[in-house]
């Protein structure tokens, strides 16, 4: 049975469900760019699909709006994969299992994809809607867009007639984004040796964190269970010899990672040392995360004496020293901008290898040169340590348009419609706009989108009266594009 088959607007809740029983995780999307083209094949759309999985897909003006220029609607298909610790999720097969719970769509135990799903539902709803007054559509859905908007960067734009675009891809009602940060993932890579060593096991475990969006929620003032790790680890050495056998956490680089997990080898005098240890540090946390992330937990897990394979001298601290001074949160408001971000770093995935330690951050800026700058730091501090830094998915920020005839249009709509101005701001979460402005000279962008929470994580939700104010402010959008 349907869950969300009483929801309004009823159409694009449909397809919302749909896309939620197809596996559609960054680097998985075939199935549902499949799924896509058939849709626009079984409704005699124009379509092209290329190798990216990337689609687009055409729509007529309404009869007698054929006057009006094309309008493109955007959005990208994949989401992030995040479950509990306790699920058995497969997302590479397994659908999503929804939940109504107020307000609010959400999925058991995993994360919901309504970032960007919504996007994908509402183009859809709007395709098969015959009775729409709209000018002619040109829908773009992209794929692996959260890996490094990958999808983006391979679409040949030439296909497209449009100069306005409408991004679905964003979380807040009331707010219409008009710019954005760029980023690039930065993967720091230290050769480690191991040696074998005998003692007292011990799991430590960091969790309970609340993570998050690295662009949305990096000035929230919540923890990273990596970086946390580091200095647990680093102060525990100051009182406790140990031996350091495993470290790993995060899943995502643009995740603010919640748990984390060390393996660590003592005397066995020394482990009552080490349960205090993270008493006293859990406790730190908790006061300086009040009211952010006050959950934050240190657990610890015996194991009994064993023989284990364990880092080095010097290659624990080289890793750990990376791990500590690595550039981590906001590095730099805007100074044009109030409350904008204009700088972060994020330490989202870390990992001990049997030979290499792997640190893969999320680096965004809404200056290039700053972007460009700060990964030269991070490349410049693990090549002091002897290890090398690689750069990939660099994308650009899209820079504010002074004067943008979309932008009135939509900001005088939300107020005629809902009594008030909306927010007009920059984000500093990456989206695709930036990429389809540098392509596309004279391009004018906005983007919105309903009331999403915790995206990212396994607490995603998307407010169902939201996503249906946004869908009739859409619609009216386009009755006025179409003149």
């Amino acid at each position: 049975m349907a869950v969300l088959s009483k929801l309004q607007p009823e159409r694009v809740f449909h397809y919302f469900e749909e896309l939620c029983q197809i596996p559609h995780g960054s680097h998985n999307t075939k199935q549902v760019s499949d799924w896509l083209a058939n849709f626009a094949k079984e409704r005699g759309l124009w379509y092209s699909q290329d190798e990216a999985n990337n689609i687009i897909i055409k729509k007529p003006a309404a009869k007698g709006c054929e006057a009006a220029p094309t309008v493109i609607l955007q959005g990208h298909c994949d989401m992030v994969c995040e479950k509990t610790p306790e699920s058995n999720h497969d997302f590479t097969k397994d659908p999503l299992e929804l939940m109504i719970e107020g307000d609010f769509v959400t999925a058991k135990d995993t994360t919901l994809g309504g970032d960007d799903g919504i996007a994908v539902a509402y183009i859809l709803a709007l395709l098969e809607d015959d009775t729409l007054r709209a000018p002619a559509i040109e829908a773009v859905i992209t794929t692996d867009e959260e890996v490094g908007l990958l999808g983006a960067k391979a679409l040949d734009t030439s296909q497209l007639e449009g100069r306005r675009l409408i991004n679905l891809d964003s979380e807040e009602e009331g707010y219409l984004w008009v710019g954005c940060a760029g980023g690039l993932r930065a993967l720091s890579t230290l050769n480690v040796e191991r040696v074998s060593a005998k003692g007292a096991v011990m799991d430590v475990v960091i969790d309970g964190l609340k993570g998050g969006h690295s662009g949305a929620e990096i000035d929230k003032n919540r923890a990273n269970s990596n970086k946390l790790m580091g200095r647990f680890l680093w102060e525990l050495g100051k009182t406790v010899p140990y031996r350091l056998a495993g470290l790993e956490g995060g899943l995502k680089d643009n995740a603010i990672p919640r748990s984390t997990t060390a393996k660590i080898v003592v005397e066995a005098s020394a482990q009552k040392d080490v349960f205090t240890a993270a008493i006293k540090c859990q406790q730190d946390l908790r006061g300086e995360y009040s009211g952010s992330d006050e959950g934050i937990t240190i657990r610890c897990r015996q194991y009994g004496e064993a023989e284990c394979r364990v880092l080095k001298d010097g290659d624990k601290e080289k890793a750990l020293f990376l791990l500590n001074f690595a550039p981590w949160g906001v590095v730099k408001m805007s100074g044009d901008i109030e409350g904008l971000v204009e700088t972060s770093s994020n330490p989202g995935v870390m990992k001990l290898e049997e030979e290499k330690f792997l640190l893969d951050f999320s680096i965004r800026s809404s200056k290039g040169s700053a972007k460009k700058a700060l990964a030269e730091k991070l490349t410049a501090l693990t090549e002091f340590l002897g290890g090398s830094c690689a750069m990939s998915g660099d994308y650009p920020a899209w820079e504010y348009r002074k004067d943008s005839p979309l932008r009135d249009l939509m900001a005088d709509t939300y107020e005629e419609m809902f009594g008030e101005k909306p927010l007009v701001q920059a984000i500093h979460a990456g989206l695709e706009c930036g990429l389809f402005y540098e392509k596309m000279p004279g391009l004018d962008c906005v983007s919105f989108g309903p009331t999403m929470h915790d995206i990212h994580t396994t607490e995603e939700t998307l407010s169902i009266s939201s996503t249906e104010r946004m869908w009739n402010y859409l619609i009216k959008v386009l009755e006025k594009l179409a003149g």
